[in-house]
């Protein structure tokens, strides 16, 4: 079963830069979307065998997820149960029999840190959400998750030390939600190795790969046997960020 995450950063954006092309090519059983930056009925982007289900912030033009899926969910579910957090579109949850896959955006904690207060309770309601998810059955959460957790996830830490996505509190973060009882699939798979998943478009980064690793799949404890493959995508343009894959066996 093959998932894919991918941070489109607009995607009527990217809907012009052969996003059909590259859905059909990575050929995935789940598809999930953030940063859409969409309203209700402002693109009919609808893939042959596919359902999908979207959570659009209230702010037109900003946030919002979506997952295309082969399978049929058991529940849907949009919004983490806390009216604080529910408002820009951050999160879609698909119930299937054998686990929950919850496909997140995560608040970004901007230039001079001036929403890290709020991203400090977000990290805090998500991680009590996740865990109570994964109290009744395996969990997979996929997403932009704005935060680069260890050093070798970016290519200049030190500059960075200080900065929104490296700040010591976002780490901590996810640290506590490792600790919680999830896996980084893709580091633990590749231990030593430096691949990026976001460049900025400022001064050619992307060329010179000056990029972090901030879009994850994590899974709970009782799926990590299942890992049978993952994959950061960095031939894939069309957005700042490129899609991420994980493959769960049967």
């Amino acid at each position: 079963m093959k998932f894919i995450s991918w941070n489109v950063n607009g995607l009527r954006a990217v809907a012009g830069k052969g996003f059909a092309d590259i859905f059909e090519g990575l050929d995935a059983d789940f598809f999930c979307l953030q940063e859409t930056k969409l309203s209700a009925g402002q693109l009919d982007l609808e893939f042959l065998g596919y359902q999908s289900y979207w959570n659009y912030a209230e702010k037109k033009g900003y946030s919002g997820t979506a997952i295309y899926a082969r399978h049929t969910p058991l529940s849907v579910s949009y919004g983490i149960g806390v009216d604080e957090h529910d408002h820009e579109g951050r999160t879609v949850t698909l119930e299937m029999p054998d686990f929950y896959l919850v496909n997140v955006y995560t608040p970004n904690s901007q230039d001079g840190l001036k929403r890290l207060d709020y991203r400090m309770r977000w990290e805090d309601a998500f991680r009590a959400y996740v865990s109570g998810l994964a109290a009744k059955k395996g969990v997979v959460i996929c997403g932009d998750m704005n935060v680069a957790h260890e050093e070798i996830d970016l290519k200049n830490p030190a500059t960075n030390h200080f900065n929104a996505g490296f700040s010591d509190e976002e780490r901590a973060k996810m640290t506590e939600l490792l600790a919680a009882g999830f896996r980084d699939s893709w580091r633990d798979a590749h231990p030593g190795e430096a691949k990026y998943s976001w460049w900025s478009y400022r001064m050619a980064a992307r060329e010179r790969n000056v990029g972090w690793r901030i879009d994850y799949f994590l899974v709970s404890e009782g799926l990590a046997p299942r890992i049978a493959g993952t994959d950061i995508h960095n031939e894939v343009f069309g957005s700042d960020h490129c899609p991420v894959e994980l493959v769960l066996a049967d």
